[in-house]
């Protein structure tokens, strides 16, 4: 690799939007979260004979309990990892950006150091650095 060509601003624009639809993601998993319980419950329990069975999940509800349960993990391990991506990328070009400072602060004062001049015939060596 010969080099880096990051635009910070570009970086910061990417990271927004993905924030903002990492945002979208986290409350669809929230609601997920607060109506699967109601969705459950609104499904109904076991009947027998034409007697509900007080308390007893119907099949709906125990397959919205295993799909939740199922895919809670997989949705958290998503949100985290958003989460970490948008902070690494933040951090990397942060550090990008001290780098290009540290580099031209160093060239910055290459270019002031005052010259050394050798001149011809002194200690043997011709020019000057």
């Amino acid at each position: 690799m010969t080099g880096w060509d990051i635009s910070p601003s570009g970086v910061q624009r990417v990271l927004a939007k993905t924030a903002e639809a990492a945002e979208g993601l986290s409350d669809t998993g929230k609601a997920l979260q607060e109506t699967l319980p109601s969705a459950a419950k609104s499904a109904g329990t076991v009947q027998q004979g034409g007697v509900e069975k007080s308390g007893v999940q119907g099949p709906v509800a125990a397959a919205l309990g295993e799909f939740f349960t199922a895919y809670q993990e997989k949705l958290m391990y998503v949100a985290v990892r958003t989460s970490n991506s948008l902070s690494g990328a933040a951090t990397a070009t942060n550090e990008y950006v001290k780098g290009d400072l540290k580099m031209a602060a160093q060239a910055q004062a290459n270019a002031l150091k005052e010259p050394e001049i050798d001149l011809p015939g002194a200690g043997g060596q011709q020019g000057g650095t």
